[in-house]
C-alpha cells in the first residue's frame, strides 16, 4: 500500500512505542496523547473531549487506537474506555479516517479460563491438560474479565457499528499480555503471552491490509504451546504469522 499517515493514540505508552518504532520507517505518524510524544507531530489532548481531539484526525489514513484505562475506578474506566474510545470512532469518521485499528483485549474472553483445559493451560498444570484442545476463535461467544474486559467488549461492539454505518474500515486486535521484559513472568503468560515483535507486526499488518478486510477480529499472541487463542485466522486473513514462543524462555 502507499505511504499512509497514522495517529497513534496512547503512543507513550509500551505498545505505542514499539509500534511507532515499528511504523516510523514506512508511515507519516502523529501521536493523539495527554503528555507530550517527542519525535513526532503530537496532538496532546484528553480522548474524553471530543472536540478538543477531533482536530488531531484531519488529514490521517489509518487510526491505531491504543489509549486506554487498564487498571481504574468506575469514572476512570467510563471516561476513557467507554466515552474516550466513542470520541476516537466519532472523531475519525468525521475526518473522514480510512481504517481504526482498535486494541482491545483477550480480556473479553478470558473469562473461560475458569474452565477446562483453560484454566489448567494458565495455571501451569499441564500435566492435566489433554493432548489436543479447541483454540478459542473470533467467533466464540464473548465471557469478559472484569470491567476493564467489559469496556472493551464495548469497543469491539462500537467497531462494528462504525464499520457498519460508514465508510471507515476497523479492525479490532484481541491482545494478549505484552509487557516491558518481553518475556513471560507468570504461568498464565506462558499462555497468553505476546511478545513486542508480534503486537508491533500485528498492528503492520492491519495497516497494509487491503480494503476487502472492512471489519474483524483478530487474537494477538507469541505461537505459544500452551495458547488457547487462535491464530489461524490471522495468518489466513492478514498473512501474518506470529514468531517467537514463551517456552522459549523456560
Amino acid at each position: 500500500m502507499s505511504h499512509q499517515k497514522v495517529l497513534i493514540t496512547g503512543m507513550s505508552g509500551l505498545i505505542g512505542q514499539v509500534v511507532a518504532d515499528r511504523l516510523e520507517p514506512t508511515c507519516g505518524l502523529s501521536a493523539l496523547n495527554r503528555r507530550l510524544v517527542e519525535g513526532v507531530t503530537c496532538h496532546q489532548a484528553d480522548i474524553a473531549d471530543l472536540e478538543a481531539i477531533r482536530p488531531a484526525f484531519d488529514d490521517i489514513d489509518v487510526v491505531v487506537h491504543l489509549a486506554a484505562a487498564i487498571q481504574a475506578d468506575w469514572n476512570g474506566f467510563l471516561q476513557s474506555n467507554i466515552i474516550g474510545t466513542y470520541n476516537v470512532f466519532e472523531a475519525a469518521r468525521q475526518a473522514g479516517v480510512k481504517r481504526i485499528i482498535y486494541a482491545s483485549s483477550g480480556s473479553v474472553i478470558s473469562g473461560h479460563e475458569k474452565q477446562s483445559p483453560y484454566r489448567e493451560m494458565t495455571q501451569g498444570e499441564y500435566e492435566k491438560v489433554p493432548p489436543t484442545w479447541s483454540n478459542l476463535t473470533h467467533e466464540t461467544p464473548i465471557w469478559p474479565q472484569g470491567i476493564y474486559g467489559c469496556t472493551k467488549v464495548w469497543g469491539e461492539a462500537l467497531a462494528r457499528y462504525f464499520s457498519d454505518s460508514s465508510d471507515m474500515s476497523v479492525i479490532c486486535l484481541r491482545i494478549g499480555a505484552v509487557n516491558a521484559e518481553d518475556h513471560p513472568n507468570q504461568d498464565r503468560q506462558f499462555s497468553v503471552y505476546c511478545s513486542q515483535d508480534n503486537i508491533a507486526g500485528m498492528v503492520e499488518a492491519c495497516v497494509q491490509a487491503p480494503d476487502s478486510v472492512k471489519f474483524d477480529i483478530f487474537y494477538v499472541v507469541s505461537n505459544n504451546k500452551w495458547s488457547y487463542r487462535d491464530m489461524e485466522h490471522a495468518r489466513e486473513v492478514l498473512g501474518y504469522q506470529p514468531q517467537g514462543r514463551a517456552e522459549d524462555y523456560r
